[in-house]
């Protein structure tokens, strides 16, 4: 592995989750977070797939026999794996902080973390063409990966955010469990999108892509909802 393929490879990863970053921090921009605490977001977020893979590894031995094509139990064991990974990190340095008082703050958070995830993921998937001199390859899966991969990171993340946010006052019998329903919702998306892409055929990925699309205009109506929430009673500053 040569220093300028590490380069794209670090470059190709970060760009697309920091694109999406900025548009989801112009989305708060009236409120907005402490940047150090955003960057500790996405920097645990980073940290959480080297963590992953270990554990993706000895799902795909313990439920496939080699030569197997990946089953669904896999996909889901999988999902279940990032995603609680993500909840998990979020949670363990983020946000019981006290800069997360809003209710938006806990999507804005949940998202950071998961972009940061997708970030590292993304490097590693343009590693391997980038190493075998497929650079044109390279920026495919690049593009491939900013318009689903890391969009489904963001929905999926967002909902567990959303979970969090519309019960932040209930008690906390009722958080866990509308958390956890929120973690459920996740892995169910994850694996329903991994489940099309591994798909054959054009129109399955198609699907793929008209699917994690049409759950992050949801989810995007569903910020702005929580937006007016949080914010309908407080004035202007003048």
């Amino acid at each position: 592995m040569t220093f300028t393929v590490l380069v794209y490879a670090l470059l190709g990863g970060l760009l697309p989750s920091l694109i999406w970053l900025y548009f989801l921090l112009k989305e708060d921009a009236r409120h907005p977070e402490p940047k150090k605490l955003i960057a500790l977001a996405f920097i645990v977020g980073m940290v959480a797939v080297p963590l992953a893979l270990p554990l993706e590894q000895y799902a795909k031995n313990f439920f496939i026999a080699d030569g197997q094509n990946i089953t669904l139990q896999v996909l889901a064991a999988w999902a279940l794996i990032e995603e609680v990974l993500k909840y998990a990190v979020a949670a363990t340095v983020i946000l019981w902080r006290p800069a997360v008082d809003e209710m938006p703050d806990y999507v804005i958070y949940m998202i950071t973390v998961a972009l940061g995830f997708a970030a590292a993921e993304n490097m590693l998937f343009l590693l391997t063409p980038l190493m075998q001199g497929a650079a044109a390859g390279s920026v495919f899966t690049g593009d491939i990966r900013f318009l689903g991969s890391t969009l489904l990171h963001i929905v999926a993340s967002a909902s567990i955010g959303f979970a969090l946010a519309f019960s932040h006052k209930s008690s906390a019998v009722i958080r866990i469990a509308v958390g956890a329903f929120g973690l459920i919702l996740a892995v169910a998306l994850h694996t329903a999108f991994n489940a099309l892409i591994i798909s054959e055929g054009a129109s399955a990925t198609f699907a793929a892509f008209i699917f994690v699309w049409i759950a992050a205009v949801v989810f995007l109506a569903t910020f702005e909802v929580l937006k007016y929430l949080q914010y309908k009673d407080i004035s202007p500053n003048p």
